[in-house]
Formats: C-alpha cells, structure tokens, sequence
C-alpha cells in the first residue's frame, strides 16, 4: 500500500487537481492555493462538508488533508455560510490576471481563507482591503491572517463606501445590483467579481458578473452560474425582482457586453436595465 500524502503533498495535489479541472495557466494562482493551509480557517475538526446532494455530512476525523478537495466546508451550518468552492474562485482568480502589487477589495472574507490566497496573489508590495459584516467572523479572520501582513480586515458592510482606488473588487456574497462605489473605485483594467443572485432560482442562484474598467467604459459579461449566501447591504426587492425577470432569457445574458452608466432610455439592446446603471448587450465602442 502507497503512503498517505503528506499535507505540504496533500496541499500540492489539490491545487494541481484544481489546475486540470480549471484549465488554469496561472502558476501564482496555483501556488497560492498550494501554499495557504485551509484547516486554519476551518476551526478544529472534524469538519462538517456540504455535498449538493445529500446536504451536510462530517469528515470521519480531524485529518486536515481531507481538507483538500474541491469541497465547500461549513463555517455556519445553521446559516448555509460556508468557506466556497475552490475551483470557482481559483477559475475566477486565473482569469483576472492579479499581480504582485495590486490591490484589493474583498467584500464577505468569512474566515479568511480566500483572503490569504487573494495576499499570495498580490504579495509583499499589494494590499488587500476584506469587509466583514459578522462580528465574531471579522475577529477569527482578523487572527486568522496574522501570517499575511498585506490583509487588513475591518467590520463593515457593502453599503458603506470606503475611499481609495482597487485593481480587484470582489464579493464573496450574493449582491442584486452593484453598489456605485464599487464601480467608481475600480482602478483602470481593473475587475469587479460580483455574483448577482436572484429569487426565482432557488436560495442564492444567479451568475457571476465580470466587469473590466476600460478608462470611463466598463466591460461586462456573464461568467458562469453560482449560488452564494446573501451579502448583506447589497440586496432590496425591486432590485431582486428584476434580476428575476432578466434571467427568464439567457440568451440575453450570454449576450451582455458591457455595463452603462449613462442616463438612457430602455431599448432592446438592454438586458438589465435599472435606475443609475444597466448591463447592456451594446459593445464598449
């Protein structure tokens, strides 16, 4: 019988599963998800798993290489919050092209896990900004992160602007609309990560929203469906309602090209339009 892994091999595997079944080309992004220890922000074990199927079900000890898997671990069971997929968020990582440097805007760091891989990415020289509505969470992230200088998290929530320009703007919860904010404080070829998840899909469905800053323009598309657990200040009924609405055509949604801010009356090469912006199926130019 072959050796267990150790967890530095366990930690390698994961990310090169990750590198395969994302079609990543980043080697910062691999190596980032191969270096941070994710155990450290689960809490002790055993872990309690979220399987699509069969709901919640607890790791058989507290091995911490079972926690290298392309699996969603519990942080609040009773609140379906959770520390997400690794394969979306190393996919969407890959894509942005982070540099050593940047800067980021993290909103919902949970425990903190995501922005320990988001500090690898950015490195010594960069920075990254978390916001954490939940108290206790804000705290455990805060010790949590100890080992990585460029994190910063404070206690706050999606509705509150902070001032400062960002290379990255990402929410780790699901939004209804974009906060003005977020868009103005992307840095030119910055990106804003932003799943928008509705109500008619079940509890959290929607897709992730990839806007690119292109001087005052900003390019926008549909990137994949995602569920995610409500982000708290980025939410209301109309804003909902619509968004409902808009994904009865999906043809419309692979179709969205750009993000308008301009005063405009609705027309047909609107796929989403609402009050101060629109996702647009009009090209940039």
């Amino acid at each position: 019988m072959a050796s267990p892994l150790s967890l530095e091999q366990a930690r390698r595997w994961f990310a090169e599963d990750l590198r395969m079944l994302g079609h990543l080309s980043d080697e910062r992004v691999i190596d980032a998800f191969a270096a941070v220890p994710r155990e450290l922000f689960a809490g002790p074990g055993p872990w309690r798993i979220r399987h699509s199927v069969d709901g919640y079900w607890t790791t058989p000890d507290d091995d911490p290489r079972q926690l290298y898997h392309n699996v969603l671990v519990a942080l609040d069971e009773t609140r379906g919050l959770n520390i997400g997929e690794p394969l979306l968020w190393a996919t969407h990582f890959d894509r942005t092209g982070l540099e050593e440097g940047d800067r980021v805007l993290q909103i919902g760091t949970g425990s903190g896990y995501y922005t320990a891989i988001l500090s690898e990415l950015v490195g010594s020289t960069g920075r990254v900004d978390a916001i954490e509505i939940d108290a206790p969470l804000a705290s455990a992230a805060t010790r949590n992160l100890e080992g990585w200088p460029a994190a910063k998290v404070a206690l706050g929530d999606a509705a509150t602007p902070l001032s400062g320009r960002w290379d990255l703007v990402v929410a780790f919860a699901g939004a209804t609309a974009p906060h003005a904010w977020w868009l103005d404080a992307l840095a030119d070829g910055g990106h804003l990560l932003l799943p928008l998840t509705a109500g008619n899909l079940g509890r959290g469905g929607g897709f992730m929203l990839r806007v690119e800053r292109q001087g005052d323009l900003l390019h926008a598309q549909s990137a994949g469906w995602v569920g995610f657990y409500p982000c708290a200040g980025a939410r209301n009924l109309q804003d909902e309602a619509a968004l409902d609405a808009a994904l009865e055509d999906p043809a419309g949604q692979a179709a969205v090209r750009s993000l308008r801010r301009d005063a405009h009356e609705a027309d047909e090469s609107c796929w989403l339009h609402r009050v101060g912006w629109c996702l647009s199926k009009r090209d940039l130019h």
